[in-house]
C-alpha cells in the first residue's frame, strides 16, 4: 500500500510539472493570439528600426491587454478548479460543481439588479453605451462587486435554509432550491428591464476580454488564501470520503470543518464569477481529469485540480480568440461544449459493457 501511495504521489508530481509547463506555454501563446499576430508584434517590440509610437502600441497590446487577460483566465480557471474539487469532496458526489450552493444564480441576480439600476447598457458617463465588462472603472467596480456580493449572499441563504452545515444532503437540496428561485428573480428583472438583456448576456456567457492587472492581483491573492485553507482542510475531506461515522470516529469536528469548506467554495467561486462571468464545466471537469490521471489524497487533488482548471480555461480562452478571428466566441460557450462533451463521453464509457457503472 505504501508503494502504491508513493507511486500515486510520483505521478501526481509529474502531472503537476506537466500542467505548469502547459500553463507557461499557454501564457506565451496568449500574447500572440489576436487581430495582430505575434509575427507583427515581435518586430515592433524588439526591432531596432521600430518607430516609438508603433513600439508603444505593441507594448500596450501585449502588457496591458493580452498578458493580463491570459493570466486572468488562468487564475479564474484555477479558482473554479479548486472550488470544484472542494465541492465534490464535501458532497461526496463527482457531479458537484462550484455553483451548487447557488453562487452562480446569486451572482447573476446581483448583476441583473446592478444593470437595472444603471439603466442596462446606458453608461454612467454621458450615457455612452457600455457592456457588462466595460473598462469604465465605476461600472466595472459596480458590476464586479454586485456579482461577488450576490454570490456570497446566495451561499448564506443556502446555509440559512439548510440550518447550517450539519447535513450534507439538506445543504445540497437547499443550494438547488436557492439556485432555481434566484434564477427566476433574475429572469423577472430582465423581463422588467429589457435594456439589460444584451449586457446580461455577456455575463451569462462568460468573458475574459476585460480582465486587467488589478483583477489578476485580486484573483491571485484569493487563490493563494483558498489554496492554503483547502490544504489545511484536506484531512477533513479524506475523513468524509470514508463516511461521516468514520470521520466522527477519527475525532474530526465536522460542523466547523464543513463551514470552512463552504467558505472556501463561496470565496473562490464568487471571486472568479465576479471577474469573468459564468464559465460552465471548468470546476466540474477539472477534478475528473485529475482523478482519471492519478489517484491522490484530497490535498494533492485540490492543488492539481486548481492547475487543471487554469489550463482548461486558459486554453478555452485562446480557442475563443482564435477560432473565428477577428471575432471572438464567448469563452463560457466553449467550456460548456468541451466540458459537456467530455462528461458525456465519460458517462458513455462507464455505462458501456465492462464499464464502472
Amino acid at each position: 500500500m505504501k508503494r502504491a501511495a508513493h507511486g500515486g504521489a510520483g505521478r501526481g508530481g509529474w502531472l503537476a510539472l506537466g500542467l505548469l509547463l502547459v500553463s507557461l506555454l499557454l501564457v506565451l501563446l496568449g500574447t500572440g493570439v489576436g487581430s495582430t499576430g505575434l509575427e507583427n508584434l515581435w518586430p515592433a517590440l524588439w526591432g531596432r528600426d521600430a518607430e516609438p509610437s508603433v513600439r508603444a502600441m505593441a507594448q500596450q497590446i501585449v502588457w496591458e491587454i493580452r498578458l493580463p487577460r491570459t493570466l486572468g483566465a488562468w487564475m479564474a480557471g484555477a479558482l473554479l478548479g479548486l472550488a470544484g474539487a472542494v465541492a465534490q469532496g464535501l458532497f461526496r458526489n463527482p457531479l458537484a460543481d462550484p455553483y451548487l450552493l447557488g453562487s452562480a444564480s446569486g451572482a447573476s441576480l446581483g448583476v441583473a439588479l446592478a444593470l437595472a439600476l444603471v439603466g442596462g447598457v446606458a453608461g454612467l458617463a454621458g450615457g455612452a453605451p457600455v457592456s457588462v465588462f466595460s473598462s469604465h472603472w465605476l461600472v466595472r467596480l459596480g458590476l464586479t462587486g454586485a456579482a461577488f456580493v450576490g454570490a456570497v449572499l446566495a451561499v448564506l441563504l443556502t446555509l440559512a435554509l439548510a440550518r447550517g452545515v450539519q447535513h450534507t444532503l439538506r445543504l445540497l437540496l437547499a443550494g438547488v432550491i436557492v439556485g432555481v428561485v434566484l434564477g427566476a428573480f433574475t429572469s423577472l428583472i430582465l423581463l422588467l428591464s429589457p435594456d439589460s438583456l444584451q449586457a446580461m448576456q455577456a455575463f451569462l456567457l462568460g468573458s475574459t476580454g476585460f480582465v486587467g492587472w488589478s483583477a489578476c492581483a485580486l484573483m491571485a491573492a484569493v487563490w493563494a488564501l483558498c489554496q492554503m485553507a483547502a490544504w489545511a482542510l484536506a484531512r477533513a475531506l479524506d475523513g468524509l470520503a470514508l463516511g461521516e461515522a468514520t470521520a466522527l470516529s477519527l475525532g474530526l469536528p465536522l460542523a466547523p470543518l464543513r463551514a470552512a469548506l463552504v467558505a472556501v467554495i463561496a470565496l473562490a467561486t464568487g471571486t472568479a464569477v465576479a471577474q469573468t462571468g459564468l464559465v460552465a464545466f471548468v470546476g466540474l471537469a477539472a477534478p475528473h481529469l485529475v482523478r482519471a490521471a492519478v489517484s491522490v489524497p484530497h490535498g494533492r487533488l485540490m492543488a492539481l485540480s486548481s492547475l487543471m482548471g487554469g489550463v482548461l480555461l486558459c486554453a478555452a480562452d485562446l480557442l475563443a480568440r482564435g477560432l473565428v478571428a477577428p471575432q471572438e466566441l464567448p469563452v463560457g460557450v466553449l467550456t460548456a461544449v468541451l466540458g459537456g462533451g467530455y462528461l458525456l463521453w465519460l458517462m458513455h464509457r462507464r455505462t458501456a459493457p465492462g464499464g464502472l457503472l
